[in-house]
């Protein structure tokens, strides 16, 4: 039976909660070449279905009111998915940042308790030495 342990990132994920979750998840998403890709994609089609159509049929008809109103709210609600993402990145930077503190606090404590038992050792082999027979 084999126990695979959690590393530190795993723990920390345990611990985050549903609105940091959507956060990272929407950091990853609308920072990425897919989601341009489709969002340029979906203004096209938009362009393309409210120009070619029949001017009865369009719904969005050449200004394109309603598509610069969704762009306009999409801008106006990125600003606050940008913050709400640099307050995530901010939280997990000083997260790992405590996490390497404390890891390099466990190990200055062992290095030194190793210098320690060093010491000891090197004490020993002197007194040992000194009353060796020659």
């Amino acid at each position: 039976m084999s126990h695979q342990q959690k590393t530190w990132h795993d723990k920390h994920k345990a611990t985050l909660s549903r609105g940091q979750r959507a956060a990272d998840v929407m950091r990853n998403g609308m920072g990425s070449w897919p989601f341009v890709s489709g969002f340029i994609g979906f203004m096209l089609v938009w362009a393309a279905v409210n120009t070619w159509a029949l001017a009865s049929n369009a719904w969005d008809p050449y200004p394109y009111i309603l598509l610069n109103l969704l762009l306009s709210m999409l801008a106006g609600l990125q600003g606050a998915i940008l913050l709400i993402a640099a307050k995530r990145q901010d939280a997990i930077a000083a997260a790992m940042a405590q996490h390497d503190y404390d890891t390099n606090t466990e190990a200055k404590e062992e290095v030194e308790l190793l210098i320690s038992i060093n010491r000891i050792q090197l004490e020993i082999l002197q007194e040992l030495k000194k009353s060796a027979p020659h």
